[in-house]
């Protein structure tokens, strides 16, 4: 029985630790809009970690029809370099000869880019799922970052009255400290769970998506941190 690895991310573990944060979420916040969006993200969790298994296990249907198609370009290729090598008694010179040969070339070529795609079929599939999965994992980030909009702690803090669109001061300061903090983690595991569709799937795409993730999570996470040491900073004046 082998142990826990620690050079891999585990999408159990990151799904139990979005679970937790759910509870601690509604133990504090009760009400909070917050807690459904920890609900919803443990949603995307499950669907990240199907996308995970779909990427990492192979397409045998795809695969076979590949080999398949690829097995009779094969021979029609064969055929067509065989008819080609055979001069013809009509050949009369070079220009004829020349002509054959760019024939043949092309149907190399044509073959290349026919192989290519039929390859490329099953990793493109498993792109397009994981992307989807990206775009909600994007908009979840989004979500979470309107949530956490309104809760300013300079406003918190002012004496200056509310005006009637002002947004309603109900948490005390270390309330808003907690909930910023809970919106920070919830960022940090979103895009831990983006990290996970690349960790077996090397593709370019899919990777420059990810780290779009992660610099949107992380700037994200940098706006709250600045409300959470300004909260930090006036609780101890």
């Amino acid at each position: 029985m082998t142990g826990p690895t620690y050079r891999a991310l585990d999408e159990s573990k990151i799904i139990g630790t979005l679970e937790r944060l759910r509870n601690r979420i509604g133990e504090r916040f009760p009400e909070s809009g917050l807690r459904k969006v920890a609900e919803e993200l443990i949603a995307v969790g499950n669907e990240v970690a199907q996308c995970v298994a779909y990427i990492r296990s192979p397409n045998w249907p795809i695969r076979i029809a590949a080999g398949v198609a690829i097995a009779g370009m094969i021979a029609v290729l064969g055929v067509a370099v065989t008819t080609t090598l055979r001069l013809p008694a009509g050949i009369r010179g070079l220009a004829d000869v020349v002509q054959l040969l760019e024939a043949g070339i092309n149907d190399i070529v044509f073959f290349g880019i026919a192989v290519y795609f039929l390859l490329s079929i099953e990793r493109r599939l498993k792109r397009r799922r994981a992307l989807g999965v990206i775009h909600q994992l994007r908009s979840l980030a989004h979500v979470v970052d309107m949530h956490q909009l309104t809760k300013d702690p300079e406003r918190l803090l002012s004496s200056e009255p509310s005006t009637p669109s002002s947004p309603e001061r109900v948490m005390s300061p270390p309330e808003l400290g907690r909930y910023l903090d809970y919106c920070s983690e919830l960022l940090s595991v979103t895009s831990k769970l983006a990290a996970l569709l690349v960790q077996y799937f090397n593709d370019e795409v899919l990777l420059g998506a990810v780290n779009e993730i992660e610099t949107l999570t992380t700037g994200l996470a940098g706006k709250i941190w600045q409300k959470i040491r300004l909260l930090e900073r006036s609780t101890d004046v």
